[in-house]
């Protein structure tokens, strides 16, 4: 028989952050065993989560960044949600065969739709015709949905993501976690806490805002290990990723414009990358980027002048990719690695004043690449709150209305991740009191094993 196992993904945290200001991870680690991850390349969120749920690299679950270029479409695509990008068996499904009396619930790990999880809920909002987007949640069953936002309130989307990003998204996650856990009684409990990532990649690790930022996680991380604790469920906590101080990017595409690779098409006086009709491209993701040449007979021309350019640290071509298991076809023909201290920008524009109108907002499916200036609104805004106001009067009238707050100053942000060379102090982190794997430091991969071990070891 299966035991009751919560897994809580505290995103972002390192053994550096664990002490002082997290007395209740401090405390629960000092019971237990505290074991560093060596994230699969990209170290970012939907390629190190489905490597811990499937066991697999890259490679095989086909999850090579949070966003990739679809050749067919002549697209790139970012954030995408169904589960059935992912291949290979889940580690609930693994345990279903072990057990089909195991069931699972699924609070906002991403790839969350559609998958065969019992329970699921993740962010879903609503994208009106009129322009707005109004804040919601997806969840299996669909009535979960309701019965959760009748409780909690509207998943706080605007907390979630966006210069408004707070801890009250992970506060709404961690309260409908429990109301999931009493109302469905799962075997096995998924949670994705997000806060931490927010002020570390705004403000970097070192800022002095940082220990209050960890009080807030831990005050809600506790808050969950009691619940937990009390109805006799194992817990382990664990990060994707840790974040490393950066002081800018490499602008990678504007690098290939210059040289003539990198096509765009102009609307209305703002420019918008042509990826079909580039002979080279890149989409940038914190501090990888895939670059995806179009013009094989340009590959060695952009090998070389990705090779030359300050801020890159290595130059991966397929045969490399093969040794790392990224070797998939969604990858770029070449993949980028940043320097220590650098990340890769998606900006592909010469002049600010010729920027897509959506540079300067909260898009995340539009631009093509991360963008972590969205955490930011821009400085040179005397009256931010006034704008902000403007907009939304706009749009309660029924006008379409840009809520372009957004800089376009990279050397804003003071915190990346995605590298997986860093100091031991850095790196992600397993955290548990029952069975795990031997040694201090493990790969990703290996998290799926241990998830099992939880719920079915003595």
């Amino acid at each position: 028989m299966a035991q009751p196992t919560a897994v809580l993904n505290i995103v972002a945290l390192s053994a550096s952050l664990i002490g002082e200001h997290t007395p209740r991870i401090a405390a629960f680690a000092e019971k237990g065993r505290v074991q560093r991850l060596t994230p699969v390349l990209p170290a970012v969120t939907c390629s190190v989560q489905s490597s811990m749920l499937t066991g697999l690299p890259p490679r095989e679950h086909g999850i090579v960044g949070n966003g990739w270029y679809d050749r067919g479409l002549c697209e790139v695509h970012f954030w995408k949600q169904s589960n059935h990008l992912v291949s290979g068996e889940k580690v609930w499904e693994t345990a279903r065969r072990r057990d089909p009396a195991v069931t699972c619930a699924n609070m906002f790990w991403w790839f969350n739709m559609y998958s065969s999880a019992d329970f699921s809920v993740t962010p879903r909002p609503q994208y009106r015709a009129d322009g707005r987007k109004i804040p919601d949640c997806y969840s299996r069953p669909a009535e979960l949905r309701d019965f959760l936002q009748h409780s909690l309130g509207p998943f706080p989307l605007f907390k979630f993501w966006g210069p408004g990003a707070s801890i009250e998204s992970s506060q709404w996650i961690a309260d409908a976690t429990r109301l999931v856990h009493d109302r469905c009684r799962p075997t096995l409990t998924l949670v994705y806490l997000p806060h931490l990532d927010y002020p570390l990649q705004k403000v970097g690790p070192a800022h002095p805002s940082i220990p209050s930022e960890l009080q807030a996680i831990d005050r809600i991380v506790g808050e969950l290990l009691d619940f937990f604790e009390q109805r006799g469920v194992r817990v382990m906590l664990l990060s994707e990723y840790g974040i490393e101080p950066v002081d800018d990017s490499v602008h990678i595409n504007r690098i290939l414009r210059e040289a003539g690779l990198l096509a765009v098409r102009e609307e209305g006086g703002r420019e918008l990358l042509d990826p079909g009709a580039s002979r080279a491209f890149a989409v940038a993701d914190h501090q990888v980027a895939h670059v995806y040449v179009i013009d094989e007979s340009a590959l060695a021309e952009v090998k070389r002048l990705c090779e030359s350019t300050p801020g890159i640290e290595q130059v991966i071509d397929r045969a490399a990719q093969r040794a790392i298991g990224l070797d998939h076809a969604r990858s770029g023909e070449l993949v980028l690695i940043a320097s220590p201290r650098r990340w890769f920008s998606y900006d592909y524009w010469l002049d600010d004043r010729r920027a897509p109108d959506f540079a300067r907002t909260v898009d995340i499916h539009r631009k093509p690449g991360y963008d972590p200036l969205e955490l930011f609104i821009d400085p040179k805004i005397a009256l931010p709150k006034v704008c902000i106001a403007w907009a939304l009067l706009r749009k309660a009238l029924g006008q379409r209305a840009l809520f372009n707050l957004i800089p376009l100053d990279t050397t804003l942000v003071r915190g990346s991740h995605g590298r997986t060379e860093q100091p031991a102090s850095s790196k992600p982190v397993l955290i548990s009191r029952h069975a795990t794997t031997d040694g201090d430091e493990f790969p990703c991969t290996v998290v799926r094993d241990v998830i099992l071990d939880h719920l079915f070891s003595g």
